[in-house]
């Protein structure tokens, strides 16, 4: 329905949209391949580690910090990346995040030390955090028509969940038939092809009105995400009841309590306390973070239970992930499009944490006999169905209606949302599957297989805490998402502050901006 006062702004936004549509879709491949490289990294080195173990020599205790490392340092600066593209031209931002993180690859893949490795993984988590945040802001500042913002965040959602299962077999190929260097070398290229892209396609600008940091709440925010991550991650290796991992806990709960006072009192706040109260996209999410917690943990201990338990080699296993890239590639597409726009993100979501939920408690019956088409694939398929509806519309939910100046920091905590909840969901089921794992094997000491019985009774207990809690996130979806008048209502609204008509001044718009009327 038109609002009569749309007038000059909306014209304009809608001249410039429709100016050179075909640019829009270039930064689209620019932004998803930017996205895929920071996703990839936090599941292809795991397929890389036996290796990278042999030829630096580190220790079983030290192997989780190369994962943990880029987990902590992403998850910690995700705000201030999310606020560094609110206060300078997103375009630069964005290279300089790409720039950044191949440059950490490099360094990396050229590693001679178990130290110099560690210390690449978190510069690579550091300039992700910048990179990430800057990448789906461009998308929210590029793709204003909800249609066209569909299936733009349709790719997005795709690339998102799905990256993580191509990381495994990208990874499994690079270290099988080249070295485990490569699975860091290889980010080379994403970035240098990222980086044309957006020197040529993405427009600058600088805002008009440019917030400052806020940097009382970034200390606050940045030692208490690292605290809660590290007391997770500690609690994997030591205990839940070991000092360090309740001081790191404690304290980072301290932090992030200190935070919100904070951020409450500051004139320029690092994370508007009205981005995440607001209830369509504090809905969305949380729907983000519990499936972050699925999807990593499904990546986590099926790879595991494939490799260890099957024998299936670290390609066969890359390969046998597939169909849940399939099934997240159709229903991000089909929920995006043609979904989201009839039904809203109510039931779509909820319908998806279900489905999601289904394949992974289907998990949970797997034994040391399981086969791979009666008892995997089914639940991947399932899976990567409720993945495809989830992420994608939760995506474009938690977006919608964000002002300008409150892009970068919305984007933030969709990233924020799906990495820390992975990250801690992944060091408390670790720990929980390690412990069962014990337990099962003291019990039921006796017979050939029983190390790898007692593996599986792990792992499947995994999966049913996680089908477990992708089933409260469908119930809070229910509860907290918008209808589809709703969200509609919030897409159209052109009479309100939320999605402020782009200018010169402030856009990093697609195309140059028009003519100013006289």
């Amino acid at each position: 329905m038109a609002q009569p006062a749309a007038s000059a702004g909306s014209r304009e936004t809608q001249g410039r949209s429709a100016a050179k549509p075909d640019r829009r879709w270039l930064i689209l491949v620019v932004v998803a391949l930017a996205q895929l490289m920071v996703v990839l990294d936090a599941t292809i080195v795991n397929i890389a580690l036996p290796s990278a173990q042999r030829a630096l020599g580190f220790a079983n205790s030290d192997r989780q910090w190369v994962v943990t490392a880029y987990a902590l340092a992403f998850g910690s600066l995700l705000l201030v990346g999310g606020r560094l593209g609110d206060m300078y031209s997103r375009k630069w931002v964005f290279i300089t995040g790409l720039i950044g993180f191949a440059v950490a690859s490099a360094i990396g893949g050229a590693a001679n030390s178990f130290l110099m490795l560690v210390a690449a993984r978190a510069l690579q988590g550091a300039f992700g955090a910048i990179l990430a945040p800057s990448a789906l802001g461009t998308l929210v500042s590029t793709f204003r028509d909800p249609r066209e913002r569909g299936r733009a965040f349709a790719v997005f959602g795709s690339v998102a969940v799905g990256g993580g299962a191509v990381g495994l077999l990208l990874g499994g190929l690079l270290t099988q038939f080249l070295s485990w260097r490569y699975t860091l070398f290889v980010n080379l290229i994403f970035a240098a092809i990222a980086v044309a892209g957006a020197l040529a396609f993405i427009r600058s600008s600088r805002p008009a009105d440019r917030p400052k940091m806020d940097f009382p709440g970034a200390v606050c925010a940045c030692a208490g995400l690292f605290l809660i991550v590290f007391g997770c991650s500690h609690a994997e290796t030591a205990s839940w009841t070991a000092a360090l991992t309740i001081g790191s806990l404690a304290l980072g709960a301290v932090l992030l309590i200190a935070f919100v006072f904070v951020e409450q009192r500051v004139s320029h706040p690092l994370l508007p306390l009205r981005v995440i109260l607001d209830r369509t996209r504090g809905g969305s999410y949380v729907a983000i973070g519990f499936t972050g917690v699925a999807v990593f943990g499904v990546f986590l201990f099926l790879t595991y239970y494939m490799q260890q338990v099957k024998g299936y080699s670290p390609v066969t296993t890359g390969l046998l992930f597939l169909p849940l890239v399939g099934g997240i590639l159709v229903a991000s597409m089909l929920s995006s499009v043609v979904l989201l726009p009839r039904v809203g993100p109510r039931l779509l979501i909820a319908a998806g944490l279900l489905v999601a939920g289904g394949g992974t408690a289907y998990l949970g019956q797997l034994t040391v006999s399981s086969s791979y088409l009666g008892d995997i694939l089914p639940a991947l398929i399932a899976m990567g169905l409720g993945f495809g509806m989830i992420f994608a519309p939760a995506t474009n939910t938690a977006t919608a209606g964000v002002p300008t100046k409150d892009s970068g920091v919305a984007s933030a905590l969709v990233n924020t949302g799906q990495q820390v909840g992975g990250s801690i969901g992944v060091s408390v089921l670790s720990t929980i599957a390690a412990s069962a794992t014990t337990s099962y094997l003291l019990a039921h000491h006796a017979g050939p297989q029983a190390v790898a019985v007692a593996a599986t009774h792990g792992y499947t207990l995994a999966f049913t805490i996680s089908a477990s809690l992708l089933g409260l996130g469908a119930v809070l979806a229910v509860l907290m998402l918008p209808s589809q008048r709703r969200l509609s209502e919030i897409n159209n609204s052109e009479t309100t502050a939320l999605i402020p008509a782009p200018s010169p001044a402030v856009s990093d718009a697609a195309t140059p901006a028009p003519q100013r009327r006289k």
